[in-house]
This record gives structure tokens, C-alpha cells and sequence, in this order.
């Protein structure tokens, strides 16, 4: 299994492009279950969540063909037919957004059988809120031994939708199956992050009729069809903010590009807060820091546009040498503080209770090997190894390869001293 080792104390001085969003990328990807003619998605991301998900369509009748276009990777997804409507464990519990097969299965063939994706590393995230909302669409939902079984024979028919919560699957699920269900779709208290409009956008190019997307209320007026299409996906915010905050962990100069940095505006401003001087472009945004040490700002993590879970443990990592004490609220997943116990094996000073954690800065980390535990706390480990003193080793990178496209090679490229370790490398 491969490692990367990290040697800190070098700044980070260059150019990142970031690269297509994975939580945005593999939606896109399900939308094309809901059309017999091609979909072609550009500035896609290669992951190992795009390749796990590829697996599946695969196995559903999609055929994926990843290459290099004009203006970087693509990949073109065609199911002229749907060979089959069932998603068996082994492949779903590989990655839990697989289970969105769900919704665009039921509403092309009016059947489907789907594993239930199972616990997570950060928290149980049940699907109930999902299922709900084909229910309301008309579905007949049973489950038997781990398996949801959907049917709608007659079709879905639009209906109004009221989330007791904001939540991002839910409402990316519901808006991929009410596109073709019969009348009006309402959907109330959805989630208003980007990669909704993404969605939406994409599906709109496709002949659907959605309305609202990043907004409380989305409005989708079914149609009995859709076509194919070509779309980009859009940059990748966590990417984007990991990065930054790399830069400011670091210090240097790191310009990303290819991105937008109102995407992460709450993250921006906590770390201009912190003592790095963030600089916005059209095409993205630099981040510098010129020696002074960090200082410490609370955080606390909400659904966009507040500050995104997926950021919190890098932030973390960022407060662990900033001078004072910080207060990390994680108010999204119960389970989201794991990365603590790998952080104190550098030299970190963090106490948790509850949601709640307290980081006191230390002027020093010390390299050691550490393990990742999830996809965002295994890129906080790579973080405080670039300021830690000596080599910093991370082991099972696997997670990081779910979400982060060449993460050596863009660091690297900026004066990281980072390298892949195989198991039969030192």
C-alpha cells in the first residue's frame, strides 16, 4: 500500500491549476442513466471515485470512455440502453454517492434494486432523506437485506418536497430522478452548494427544466425525455481551499488557477484572518504569507455559503502552530475530529470534546508516521507535514487518491519536497 512522505520547512512558490470537482463530477456522471444518446463531461477529474463509479455505470450498461480532448481529460458516457437496473453491494459500498444510481434507474425503467451504501468513516449518513423523496415522487420503496427495491411502474409524478435538513445528496438525488417524473417538482430547504447549480446546469443542457438551483427552493417541471449533451465540470472548491490553506501553512506565494475563490469565500476570509494575504483573480486566487507566524481563528463548519466540512480538518492542521488558541465547531457529521489523534502524533496540542475542538498553536512540529483515516483528514496530515521539522510519512493514501488529482506532483511543482512511497520503495 503506498505512503507519501513529506520532508517540511520548504516554502511553496508557484502555480496549482486545480482540477475538475469530484464531489460535483460523479452526480454528472449518474445524469447520464437518464438518456439514450451520449453525454460528454470536460475537466473531468481522475480519481479513484470517478474510476469506482465508472465501474458501475459500466456494469449498468453505460459505456464510459475516458480520453484526453482538446482542452484536457473528458469523459463520454453513452447507455443507449439500461442492461441492467441493479447496483450490488461490492461495487456501492466502494463509494457512497454510487448509490444516486438509485433515482435515474427508477425513472428510466421504472425499477431498480440498489445497495444500501452502509456506515462511514465520519459519520452514519443515512440515506433515509433520499428514499423519502422518491417516496413523495411516487416510488414504492422496500428493503430487504441491505437492498433498496424502487419501483414505479406508471412513472414518477412530480410533487412538493420539504427537507427537515439541508442536504446536499438528497436534493442532487431527487433533482435526478423528478427531471422526468410527470408535472411540477418542488423542492423546499434544499441545498444551495455550487455543485447544485452544476447539476442543474448540465441536466438544463440536456432538455431538463430546473429552476432556482443554488437556491431554498428548486423548481423542475418534468419532460418525458432528455438528449445528450457536453458540459464541464466545475473547479473543485475543496481542492481549491486544501491548497490554499497549504499555501498559507507553508508560507510563500501559490497562485491557483482554473477556479473560482468565492467558492470558498468563508475559508478565504478565516485565513486572511489567520495572517496570509489572499489576492483574488479572474481565474482564481493567490495566497501569500511572508514569514510572520499565524494567529488563531475559530471556525466553525455550516452548509454553504458557510464553511465547508470538508475543509475543517485542514484548517486544523493550519491552527496547530498559529499563535493562541483556536476553537474548531464541527456542526455537520458527529465523527468528523479523527484526524486529532495523528495531529498530536506530530506535536499538535488539540482537546476535544463533543463537537467541539480547542487547538493551543505550537511553535514546532515534529515529522512522524501517521495514518490517514478519511478522504479531508489525510490531506491535513500532508499539511502540517509541509511545516513540521524532518519527514513527515503519510500511510494509506488510497483516501487521498478518492479526491485529490496528482497531489505530489502539484505540490512539488511549487517546492514541496514530496514523494509517493510504494511498499517496496524506503
Amino acid at each position: 500500500m503506498d505512503r507519501i512522505a513529506i520532508t517540511g520547512g520548504a516554502r511553496l512558490e508557484g502555480e496549482i491549476a486545480i482540477s475538475g470537482a469530484k464531489n460535483s463530477a460523479i452526480k454528472l456522471m449518474t445524469a447520464s442513466l437518464l438518456t439514450d444518446e451520449p453525454l460528454r463531461l470536460t475537466n473531468m477529474p481522475r480519481l479513484a471515485d470517478t474510476r469506482f463509479l465508472g465501474q458501475l455505470l459500466r456494469r449498468l450498461g453505460v459505456d464510459v470512455d475516458e480520453r484526453d480532448g482538446v482542452a484536457g481529460p473528458e469523459t463520454v458516457l453513452h447507455a443507449p440502453e439500461v442492461t441492467s437496473a441493479f447496483a450490488p453491494y461490492d461495487l456501492v459500498r466502494q463509494m457512497r454517492a454510487s448509490f444516486n444510481v438509485l433515482g435515474p434507474l427508477l425513472a428510466r425503467t421504472g425499477h431498480a434494486k440498489v445497495s444500501l451504501p452502509g456506515g462511514c468513516a465520519i459519520g452514519a449518513r443515512p440515506v433515509d432523506l433520499h428514499l423519502k423523496a422518491l417516496e413523495t415522487l411516487g416510488a414504492h420503496i422496500d428493503l430487504h437485506e441491505g437492498y433498496v427495491y424502487a419501483q414505479a411502474p406508471r412513472g414518477l409524478k412530480g410533487a412538493e418536497i420539504d427537507f427537515p435538513i439541508s442536504s446536499v445528496g438528497a436534493t442532487e438525488h431527487a433533482m435526478l430522478a423528478a427531471v422526468l417524473a410527470e408535472g411540477v417538482t418542488v423542492l423546499n430547504n434544499a441545498a444551495r452548494e455550487p455543485e447544485l447549480e452544476d447539476l442543474a446546469q448540465c441536466l438544463n443542457a440536456m432538455g431538463a427544466l430546473v429552476e432556482g438551483a443554488g437556491t431554498a427552493t428548486i423548481t423542475i417541471t418534468g419532460v418525458s425525455k432528455l438528449h445528450g449533451a457536453t458540459h464541464a465540470v466545475m473547479p473543485d472548491r475543496i481542492e481549491t481551499g486544501t491548497y490554499a490553506v497549504a499555501a498559507a501553512m507553508a508560507g510563500g506565494e501559490v497562485r491557483l488557477t482554473h477556479t473560482r475563490g468565492d467558492f470558498i469565500q468563508a475559508l478565504l476570509d478565516r485565513i486572511e484572518q489567520a495572517g496570509a494575504e489572499v489576492i483574488h483573480a479572474n481565474d482564481g486566487v493567490t495566497i501569500k504569507r511572508n514569514g510572520a507566524r499565524l494567529r488563531a481563528v475559530d471556525i466553525e463548519t455550516d452548509p454553504y455559503p458557510g464553511l465547508a466540512t470538508d475543509v475543517q480538518a485542514q484548517f486544523m492542521a493550519l491552527m496547530t502552530m498559529a499563535q493562541g488558541e483556536s476553537v474548531i465547531r464541527e456542526t455537520i457529521f458527529e465523527n468528523r475530529f479523527m484526524h486529532v489523534s495523528e495531529l498530536s502524533r506530530l506535536g499538535a496540542d488539540i482537546t476535544v470534546q463533543g463537537g467541539e475542538a480547542r487547538v493551543r498553536g505550537v511553535e514546532t512540529l515534529e515529522g512522524a508516521q501517521v495514518m490517514a483515516t478519511d478522504l479531508r483528514a489525510s490531506v491535513s496530515l500532508v499539511i502540517a507535514g509541509l511545516a513540521a521539522r524532518g519527514e513527515t510519512v503519510v500511510n494509506r493514501v488510497y483516501h487521498l487518491d478518492r479526491g485529490f488529482e496528482r497531489l505530489e506532483e502539484k505540490l512539488g511543482a511549487c517546492g514541496a519536497r514530496v514523494r509517493r512511497l510504494s511498499d517496496s520503495a524506503d
